[in-house]
């Protein structure tokens, strides 16, 4: 049965109508108010309840599918999508981004340690014996776990407190510290889960992660972390927009 959301149309506003009609579903999803797997009004339906014409739902209806916020099926109609991330391939964390959508974001430090890693050091552009600040995150959104995180950091930052990443994102705690990441390689890929990845993320062993290795650098080309993050595929998306001026 197709869920009722309460719309209102402002046609004196300059805002166009596809994207007022959009703004209020998006919200609505986002507060609760419709749930993954509620069924939205088809066009026909909410054309004529809010006097618009069909093409100007269609392209309100589009608006959420493009973003994921929708599902549009054949036979079936519109339908609420599972609440997932995204995130543009760009130098912003997942603390930040989680909570710029209006999503609830968590931490759990699994791990906070000072390591020897020849590998990561090399990746970071310093000796081989230096110690470095191993942290490993569990990511939350809201209770759902959402990301296994490994990051790194060169001694600059071995100041950075387990409380402290519970409460806040990394790239809070570096900023603070003075650290700008301006630029970064970055590879993303996917795979199936280890062990310790599919019981944190509550996987099964048929399910995959979708998996970042990041090194950050700031405007003076110094390192400021190395990262390897796995997410569960199923809840997270990756945009990236491609410029051809």
């Amino acid at each position: 049965m197709a869920v009722q959301v309460g719309v209102t149309i402002d046609r004196s506003s300059p805002v166009p109508l596809y994207h007022q009609l959009a703004e209020q579903l998006r919200a609505a999803i986002t507060s609760g108010r419709l749930l993954p797997g509620d069924q939205l009004e088809n066009e026909i339906a909410l054309a004529e309840r809010l006097n618009l014409a069909r093409p100007t739902v269609r392209q309100a209806i589009q608006e959420l599918a493009d973003r994921g916020l929708v599902l549009r099926r054949r036979g079936i109609g519109t339908m609420v999508a599972n609440p997932k991330v995204h995130r543009r391939a760009e130098l912003t964390s997942l603390y930040d981004d989680l909570a710029r959508a209006g999503g609830c974001p968590a931490t759990s430090v699994l791990r906070h340690e000072l390591v020897r890693d020849e590998r990561v050091a090399a990746a970071l552009d310093l000796p081989a014996r230096t110690e470095l600040l191993s942290v490993v995150r569990l990511r939350f959104s809201g209770d759902r776990p959402l990301a296994l995180m490994r990051n790194w950091l060169p001694p600059a930052y071995h100041g950075i407190s387990r409380e402290a990443l519970e409460e806040s994102g990394l790239y809070a705690m570096l900023r603070k510290r003075g650290a700008r990441p301006v630029v970064a390689a970055q590879s993303v890929g996917a795979r199936p889960p280890t062990a310790e990845e599919r019981r944190h993320l509550l996987l099964k062993a048929a399910e995959p992660v979708l998996t970042m290795s990041r090194t950050a650098f700031d405007a003076g080309g110094n390192a400021v972390e190395y990262g390897d993050h796995c997410y569960r595929a199923q809840d997270y998306t990756i945009e990236v927009l491609v410029d051809e001026r």
